[in-house]
């Protein structure tokens, strides 16, 4: 009679322990999800870590884009934002950052972009069917991902100018950063930028190859790379569907190599 009353008062505190046992396990699991999703490391000691929150320029735009005599001629709206001058954060985001400030990111085709920090620039573009994309830049490069921001045209262009412009309708995955040389302090956070016309990432992903190493990325926005090797380092993306397969879009993918230089050179 006592052995089973010592059950009775016992068999509570030992679903107790399991109940509390299993709760903690759950909780453990959530907590490894939220770091996989906010840190993905690779083999090669790659890491990509979501860019830090920015400045927005919520009323910024490009209210219209002209080409003509080989020459670009932008119409810039919004207070909250001006070319040419350092975007506030600039200090605290441990990137590379422009001095001369705030710009427009001109990409043609599958091109390098080219930073302009005037709104009327010369700019060559050979005769024939070009898509073409400009969207406003913070003065460290990242991308200002609103519709008012950007203009996305297929543009035909006969003798230095536009002779036939419609938007671009298919889903289109641009290339914007790293580019070029990182040296010093640059090299230990490098921003990986690029810009979706026509797709969300509901319906896509990019993958993001790293000198050969996968990482696939959910969220529209920029990452620190860190880990970077000294010298000439490859990044290719990939727009894709839902189901990993390679998206039929114009200059998809695409791959852009820039070098690192973390120690000066010899004399």
């Amino acid at each position: 009679m006592k052995i089973f009353k010592f059950l009775l008062i016992l068999l509570p505190l030992i679903l107790l322990a399991c109940n509390a046992n299993q709760q903690s396990g759950d909780q453990s699991t959530e907590d490894a999800a939220e770091d996989t999703e906010m840190t993905m490391e690779g083999d090669l000691s790659y890491k990509l870590t979501p860019f830090s929150k920015s400045v927005s320029f919520p009323d910024a735009s490009i209210e219209s884009m002209e080409y003509g005599n080989g020459k670009f001629d932008f119409k810039i709206g919004g207070d909250s934002y001006q070319l040419g001058v350092q975007t506030t954060d600039a200090p605290q985001k441990s990137c590379a950052n422009s001095a001369q400030g705030q710009h427009i990111h001109l990409i043609v085709n599958n091109l390098p972009y080219a930073a302009k920090y005037t709104s009327e620039f010369d700019y060559s573009i050979p005769d024939g069917e070009h898509h073409i994309l400009a969207f406003l830049s913070r003065s460290y490069h990242e991308s200002i991902k609103t519709n008012a921001a950007h203009r996305a045209v297929k543009a035909q262009v006969k003798d230095a100018a536009f002779t036939e412009v419609e938007p671009i309708t298919e889903p289109m995955l641009f290339y914007s950063r790293p580019k070029g040389v990182y040296a010093g302090e640059d090299t230990k956070k490098v921003m990986l930028d690029f810009y979706l016309v026509n797709a969300t990432m509901d319906d896509y992903k990019v993958k993001a190859e790293i000198n050969g190493e996968e990482f696939m990325l959910d969220t529209w926005q920029p990452y620190y790379i860190e880990g970077l090797p000294n010298g000439d380092n490859t990044i290719k993306l990939t727009l894709v569907d839902n189901d990993g397969n390679v998206v039929p879009a114009p200059y998809n993918p695409v791959s852009r190599t820039f070098k690192i230089e973390s120690e000066p050179p010899s004399n």
